[in-house]
């Protein structure tokens, strides 16, 4: 923004006429001013007015002036106007927050960083939001310029109405989501400006404003030349410093899984995915230790299904155990993370078609959700024990591949007849899922991108989940309410049962009897007969793989949802020491 007197506000009825300076004639004067009362389009001399007319920025020189005054001269331009452009200056954003008024129509409400920002600079924060247009919208963002010399840019962002709580309707807390749209917006704005750093307002929620700025600017460039500045966001103020922290870590986990997803399936094979997980668990070596499994033990534990699926790649298969041993008592009964690990997926003899098929590089993601959570709870030294259990493998045509009706005995015995080599994932997860068992496990979860029917029934509002336990299925609901990755509970009937066992040539065929008839639901069924704990749940992420535009602090691409939530779940398990058996 700039400084320069303004002649004009003054009513001719209310204020006596003040002097006329030298200048153009009176009538010419007039005939030069707009009908809004405005002079014509000019430039008043500070930075951005050099390259804009001030009619198109909010500038003091352009406020109405009446057609019988003339232009006095431009008091001196304070150095402030320009530090604000100046690339050389301190480089550092400053992002405030500011909420709905409470009266239709009425002048946006500053939180409390916000009035303290506004203070030091003597109102002018607050005249410039009343001056520059309608009423912020939430999840919008203003930018300013020039206001403090440490701040030369400081964006203001809407956060809706204030008090927002738990919206029932909509089955997530709606005011700590506000505040990640928004917060993960003005970031944006920042990063546009080649601000290398920005200092973010916690707006009354600090873990809730980390999430959104981690999570908001985030973005896999890994492979192009030209990348996008790096922005470091830091915490405005010192109150609230351990839940920023705390959301950093919540968002730099679900980046991993976004990161692992995006990836290109030549760069995330198998051996790599397990090779990189290992090298971020490094830093928590005295209580997690990995197993890499190769193909020669996968053969020894009897997982003919897994393997079936594998031998059509020229990548070897790999099973990715991973302990992690938080709890007081490493005896303790762990919590057991099962993750689909299909670094891509061709759909084998029953090849999908080829647009869209670059996206099953992530076909993984329930693999680097549940991994990428684990990595979370090291950092986050939550007190329980967790296991994750990855099969890793390729689902590629050959001449070894499954064949449409060939049958493949599971860990636990159980013929299969594959009736469609794409679904192959249910394959996987039944020989991890029965080698789970060993553990003696808490609850069982698993995670994969299982079913395109999942994608059609919900979309990417949530996580399908299908659960045999009550018990936990609130626990998985509370959690993803905190976190606005939502859950939303399907059916688990003996209908569906019926619909994977009637089979001709085995004891369970992968696909359901009448096709693709509620197919989540029948792939939930087909996974429920490889498990006897009274605690599992299976959660169905194919709808939410990918964002496009449908959240609003994530970028278009893959989403490494729901990561949050798992880790939320896990953290809330670890402070509930009653389990019903």
């Amino acid at each position: 923004m700039c400084y320069q007197q303004n002649m004009g506000t003054a009513s001719p009825r209310s204020h006596p006429r003040p002097r006329l300076l030298p200048g153009p004639s009176r009538r010419a004067l007039m005939r030069r001013t707009s009908r809004r009362g405005q002079v014509p389009a000019r430039r008043c001399g500070c930075v951005p007015c050099r390259a804009v007319p001030c009619r198109a920025v909010p500038c003091r020189a352009m406020l109405p002036l009446q057609p019988w005054v003339r232009l006095a001269r431009a008091v001196p331009l304070p150095s402030s106007c320009s530090r604000g452009y100046s690339r050389e200056a301190g480089r550092k954003g400053l992002l405030l927050g500011a909420y709905a008024s409470e009266q239709e129509g009425g002048a946006a409400q500053l939180s409390a960083a916000g009035d303290a920002f506004d203070s030091r600079v003597s109102g002018r924060l607050r005249e410039l939001l009343a001056a520059c247009g309608p009423p912020l919208k939430k999840g919008k963002a203003r930018v300013f310029h020039g206001l403090h010399q440490d701040f030369p840019s400081v964006v203001v962002v809407g956060l809706g109405k204030k008090n927002a709580g738990v919206n029932d309707q909509e089955n997530w807390n709606e005011g700590k989501e506000n505040i990640r749209a928004a917060v993960a917006a003005g970031c944006r704005q920042i990063q546009d400006l080649e601000i290398p750093c920005v200092e973010v307002d916690p707006c009354g929620d600090a873990q809730a404003a980390a999430e959104g700025a981690v999570l908001g600017l985030h973005e896999y460039n890994e492979l192009k030349q030209k990348k996008k500045p790096l922005v470091t966001p830091q915490l405005h103020g010192s109150a609230g410093s351990e839940a920023w922290q705390k959301g950093v870590i919540y968002a730099e986990g679900q980046n991993l899984a976004r990161y692992l997803m995006e990836a290109p399936a030549n760069y995330i094979t198998p051996i790599k995915f397990a090779e990189y997980i290992e090298q971020k668990l490094a830093n928590f070596a005295s209580n997690v230790k990995v197993h890499i499994r190769p193909e020669s033990w996968i053969a020894a534990q009897q997982m003919g299904a897994f393997l079936s699926v594998a031998k059509g790649s020229a990548e070897p298969p790999i099973f990715l155990e991973i302990h992690y041993s938080g709890g007081v008592n490493p005896n303790d009964s762990p919590l057991v993370f099962v993750g689909k690990g299909v670094t891509f997926d061709s759909g084998g003899i029953s090849l999908k078609p080829s647009s869209g098929m670059d996206a099953m590089r992530a076909d993984m993601g329930g693999a680097a959700t549940i991994c990428s959570a684990i990595v979370t709870a090291a950092a986050l030294n939550l007190p329980l024990n967790i296991i994750g259990l990855a099969p890793l493998c390729e689902n590629m045509p050959s001449g070894k591949a499954n064949k449409p009706g060939d049958v493949v005995t599971a860990k636990n015995g159980k013929t299969i007849q594959v009736d469609n080599t794409d679904a192959e994932g249910r394959l996987l997860l039944a020989d991890a899922l029965c080698y789970a068992h060993n553990f003696n496990a808490r609850a069982i979860v698993n995670a994969a991108t299982l079913t395109g029917a999942m994608d059609v029934a919900l979309g990417s509002a949530a996580t399908g989940v299908f659960t045999n336990s009550s018990w936990l299925w609130n626990h998985l609901y509370e959690a993803s309410i905190v976190t606005g990755d939502r859950v939303w509970r399907m059916p688990l009937f003996e209908h569906y049962t019926k619909q994977v066992t009637d089979c001709a040539l085995a004891d369970l065929s992968n696909i359901g009897k009448y096709s693709r008839a509620g197919g989540a639901c029948t792939a939930a069924a087909f996974l429920k007969e490889f498990v006897t704990a009274p605690h599992w749940a299976h959660l169905d992420i194919a709808g939410v793989m990918a964002n496009k535009d449908e959240v609003p602090y994530l970028r278009k691409g893959m989403a490494g949802r729901p990561t949050r939530t798992l880790v939320e779940f896990a953290a809330r398990l670890s402070q509930d020491s009653h389990n019903p058996k």
